[in-house]
């Protein structure tokens, strides 16, 4: 064996970008070990919001839920992995085993020519990889391009029953590229999403989704309030812990999440 090898540390996927990867699939592990996020975060380890982010976010980005809270019980509820989530995990790991295999032989035969300087490429590959600040990131199919003249209405499909809107230049739609059916990114910052408790209010922000309050992270000033929404997905706001007492928010009660269209930025891979 080589003194210096690739790892097989896989990543998951899809039409938009990496939905799965090890630390996220140790975390489903543990969570259809345990049926705890808390406990399943330590034994990862993460930190318990960190965990709540990461779930939030595969949950988003997958085509059906890989988690989803459960409630009641002696224990107060917990989570639980899916059926889908099980087999993604199960997929993950079948094909991880065969990834290393295949990365061994490589590397063994790159080691015997001599002609491959397999740590820069490994440092290559590290410097190209793209993460975002971004709490709210959604992916989908663009359903409709409005050519605004100076900008583009784009239209993004989440699943069956959501569309959210995003505006943007036309030299940025031109840029990346986009056609109607092609899936994108979508990242929109929790502190650019406002709640309301009202249903008869009328808002001018385009985009709206009605969910139910799933967590509150509470801090000094601010709290991180996050909705489950129909789809099984989510949104997360950031309100001031005076409004939230104020508005009456809490755990399981019905909010809108509404955020205007420009506050929307989209991506694409490739």
């Amino acid at each position: 064996m080589s003194a210096t090898r690739f790892l097989a540390r896989m990543s998951f996927e899809t039409d938009v970008g990496t939905a799965l990867s090890d630390t996220r699939i140790r975390l489903l592990e543990e969570i259809g070990r345990k049926g705890s996020i808390n406990q399943a975060a330590k034994a990862v380890p993460l930190s318990y919001k960190a965990a709540w982010d990461a779930i939030d976010t595969m949950n988003n980005l997958a085509p059906e839920p890989l988690v989803v809270r459960v409630t009641g019980g002696r224990q107060g509820g917990g989570t639980q992995l899916t059926e889908y989530g099980q087999k993604m995990v199960a997929m993950y790991r079948a094909l991880e085993i065969e990834y290393q295999a295949a990365l061994d032989r490589l590397s063994e035969r790159l080691d015997q020519t001599g002609g491959c300087d397999i740590r820069g490429f490994q440092q290559l590959m590290q410097r190209m990889s793209m993460k975002t600040s971004a709490r709210n990131q959604f992916s989908g199919p663009i359903t409709g391009l409005r050519d605004g003249g100076v900008d583009y209405e784009v239209r993004i499909r989440l699943d069956a029953a959501t569309e959210i809107v995003a505006i943007i230049t036309k030299a940025s739609a031109e840029n990346l590229g986009l056609t109607i059916g092609k899936d994108v990114f979508a990242l929109v910052k929790s502190s650019s999403v406002m709640l309301s408790m009202d249903r008869s209010m009328k808002l001018t922000a385009r985009n709206q989704l009605w969910g139910e309050v799933a967590v509150i992270h509470e801090g000094p000033v601010n709290n991180e309030v996050t909705l489950a929404l129909p789809s099984g997905r989510s949104v997360t706001c950031v309100v001031t812990g005076d409004s939230c007492r104020a508005l009456g928010i809490e755990p399981g009660v019905q909010a809108c999440a509404f955020f205007k269209s420009s506050s929307v930025i989209l991506a694409v891979t490739g």
